[in-house]
């Protein structure tokens, strides 16, 4: 994704330290001051995020374009929270920009748990329905009000179409990696089976890293940063991403979408991952093999079901 940072650190993302975040609670939420603040042990790249004392979070945007959120999330979150069936951040306060940090910030509850992964999940098929069960719920919240899909959810929830030429450019440049032709034709057959249906809440990011596990099972979903109210076939891409076989299968049970929207969510897929895999350009041998395997299983299923 594109990002226009204002200035430089080691790590590339908008000078964000420990440091700065101590400076901005002691101007803005003095209440907090003095508590100790540490990184998170796995960060994302849209937001830095540290640990507030034992039971808070601060959380900055790294640059311009993923500012949105920040509102966006102080806004529909507590809205959103009552009707879901697992924990979502809890915002607690919202900043403004000062001490040379350029953007509004957030301040969170911390939610317990560890990202998803296999390991971490005894039964697969029983999480896989549990994750399908929160985007049924997602889906049931009220839309009116809520954010339309475009820029501030880099265009989840809305057609695929928007990522055409990307995709396009991605197919020619991995001519040698990748089926083109069968790819092209889950391509076109996402773009075929245009959504019209009315518009839903989506997460726009359901993947391992945003959802929490406690004791095996789905504790808490975060980061909301590319939700929105529009077509929820993106929400469905970790059914190749981190399902298969029967787990696969169980999310699609549960997820009760119809035909066209597992189109277009093969699609989302193809897209993401024919982006990682061209990006990648071979330096990552152990990530373009995770790409190719969602890849060839997005393709294998279109061959199965057309």
């Amino acid at each position: 994704m594109p990002s226009s940072l204002p200035h430089t650190h080691p790590d590339g993302r908008a000078g964000i330290d420990a440091a700065l975040v101590e400076r901005l609670l002691a101007a803005q939420f003095p209440q907090w001051s003095g508590l100790p603040v540490v990184p998170v042990e796995v960060d994302g790249w849209d937001n830095r995020t540290y640990r507030l004392g034992d039971a808070m979070t601060v959380r900055l945007p790294t640059a311009a374009g993923y500012v949105p959120a920040v509102e966006k999330e102080h806004v529909w979150l507590p809205r959103l929270a009552p009707s879901l069936p697992v924990p979502v951040p809890p915002v607690l306060a919202l900043g403004a920009p000062g001490e040379g940090y350029p953007f509004p910030w957030s301040v969170r509850r911390w939610l317990p748990g560890e990202t998803a992964a296999h390991d971490r999940v005894a039964d697969l098929p029983g999480f896989a329905v549990s994750v399908a069960e929160f985007i049924r719920a997602l889906q049931r919240c009220e839309p009116a009000g809520g954010p339309a899909a475009g820029a501030h959810s880099w265009y989840r929830g809305a057609s695929p179409a928007y990522y055409d030429d990307e995709t396009r450019h991605c197919l020619t440049v991995l001519a040698d990696r990748v089926d083109t032709d069968r790819a092209r034709a889950v391509w076109e057959a996402a773009l075929a089976a245009e959504w019209h249906g009315d518009p839903v809440w989506f997460h726009g990011d359901i993947a391992s890293g945003n959802l929490l596990v406690q004791g095996g099972e789905l504790a808490a979903v975060i980061d909301f940063g590319t939700s929105g109210v529009g077509d929820p076939a993106c929400d469905l891409v970790i059914a190749w991403t981190m399902f298969d076989g029967e787990s696969r299968e169980a999310f699609r049970d549960a997820a009760r979408q119809d035909e066209g929207t597992w189109a277009r969510a093969r699609g989302w897929a193809l897209w993401k991952a024919l982006l990682n895999l061209t990006q990648d350009a071979g330096e990552d041998p152990a990530r373009a093999a995770v790409e190719l395997r969602v890849i060839d299983a997005v393709l294998g299923e279109h061959d199965g079901r057309g």
